[in-house]
């Protein structure tokens, strides 16, 4: 359990490319499951998360070989085709890929029984086990709603109308997986639209995805049954990972760094607007499209931060990002307004209660609220010297990282272990830009 040190060095410069998209890499893999033949994928993001999907998908019979790095070819068993695994599957820290493969199983007649660490066991699945049981797969979950827990998919799915209780792009892509494999038109209603990469990437495969603005919100529909056809996937830079540096170079006098081939789907990029509300200077070049994603290089250049009150977007865009933009407020000079976050109290932490500690330990007076956070900043560096916990939590970790650049005294992140579930390179990247970080026992 190596702890993280993060100190202030020197401002930030260079040219990078962040790991692939984690959401689009889990698709990828399972989709190309899904269809008869070969697929390829590049640009695959290789953190422990995407690896227990791709785990999981050998275990329910696709063949999947690595032919370099980020590079995969996947030989699918077709909709329907899917095989009951001999054994319980560890899907370690990965909440997007439970939830999406409890959709894919659930109209499967195969049982497939699920447990993860010890975040990811901590992690409530109700909200997908409702749906799911609608269409008629029987799902027994630890008290009622969390893991270890055990699908028993159904031949006899039925289609369903549904409509998620809370703005969720796993609920969404759960209910359309359990879809394929059933007869009639599965439909899901959103009173505000996520993110779309599930209906993007059935669409290139040939499946009959229909998308329609309607009063109250979106509505999201596929025809069961599709024969999907192989298809290349070129796998687009990660927003979320991109935000971590993003925050830095914004915070850190004298930065200016390029993120190269970076996914800028629209219901993904929350946290560039967000940033620009608070005076960021974010430039975005070479815009082009990548595998049916829109993509372009980021340009993003240090400058003086203000509180925000309103970041302007909607938070199902920037969900993930919410924790380093809470780093980010930290140094603006203000007072920085949260509120609408209760969904960070169930991810792979209480990210509110989280932010909260870690940034009150390193000298920036923060108040918790039950929906968010009210942070006072501090008009340019934190003191710092404060020991953070992750809560096992990849995000929690990477933002004090970010943070750590611009305190007076060194921030101690108690476990650096958890980054590997979606950012690998992550320490070493930053380093290159000049970042002080540096791994401890």
């Amino acid at each position: 359990m190596p702890k993280l040190l993060a100190t202030s060095r020197k401002a930030l410069a260079g040219t990078v490319r962040v790991p692939g998209d984690k959401s689009i890499s889990h698709r990828a893999l399972m989709l190309s499951t899904l269809a008869v033949g070969r697929s390829e994928v590049t640009g695959l993001l290789e953190g422990e998360d995407v690896l227990a999907t791709a785990a999981a998908m050998r275990a329910m019979g696709a063949k999947i070989n690595r032919l370099g790095e980020g590079h995969y070819e996947v030989f699918g068993v077709g909709v329907g085709g899917l095989l009951e695994p001999d054994d319980v599957i560890d899907m370690g820290n990965s909440g997007t890929s439970t939830r999406l493969l409890m959709g894919l199983v659930a109209s499967h007649d195969i049982t497939v029984m699920m447990t993860g660490d010890a975040s990811l066991r901590g992690r409530p699945m109700g909200r997908v086990i409702t749906p799911l049981s609608s269409i008629g797969a029987e799902i027994t979950a630890r008290d009622g709603r969390f893991l270890p827990l055990a699908v028993q998919g159904t031949d006899e799915a039925l289609p369903v109308d549904y409509t998620p209780p809370v703005a969720s792009a796993q609920v969404k892509s759960a209910v359309l997986l359990a879809g394929l494999n059933t007869l009639g038109r599965t439909v899901v209603r959103e009173k505000t639209a996520t993110r779309d990469h599930t209906e993007r990437m059935l669409t290139a495969m040939g499946a009959d995805v229909r998308v329609t603005e309607q009063a109250g919100g979106r509505v999201v529909s596929i025809e069961g049954l599709p024969e999907l056809t192989p298809v290349s996937f070129s796998v687009p830079g990660d927003i979320s990972s991109a935000a971590f540096v993003l925050v830095a170079a914004s915070i850190v006098p004298g930065s200016d760094v390029t993120l190269e081939g970076v996914g800028l789907n629209p219901l993904r990029t929350g946290i560039l607007p967000a940033l620009r509300s608070m005076g960021a200077d974010i430039e975005i070049v070479n815009e082009s499209t990548l595998g049916g994603e829109p993509v372009g290089d980021i340009r993003v250049r240090a400058a003086r931060l203000k509180a925000t009150s309103d970041v302007g977007v909607d938070p199902s865009t920037m969900i993930d990002e919410f924790p380093v933009l809470f780093c980010a407020a930290a140094v603006a000079e203000g007072t920085s307004r949260f509120m609408g976050l209760e969904e960070l109290r169930v991810k792979e932490s209480d990210r509110l209660a989280a932010m909260a500690a870690g940034l009150a330990a390193n000298g920036v007076k923060v108040e918790e609220t039950p929906d968010g956070l009210i942070v006072h900043g501090m008009g340019g560096k934190v003191p710092g010297g404060g020991a953070v916990q992750t809560h096992l939590d990849h995000r929690i970790a990477m933002s004090f990282a970010v943070l750590g650049q611009m305190a007076k005294s060194p921030v101690t992140i108690d476990d650096a272990a958890p980054i590997q579930t979606s950012f690998p390179s992550f320490i070493d990247l930053m380093a290159d830009l000049g970042a002080g970080l540096s791994l401890d026992g």
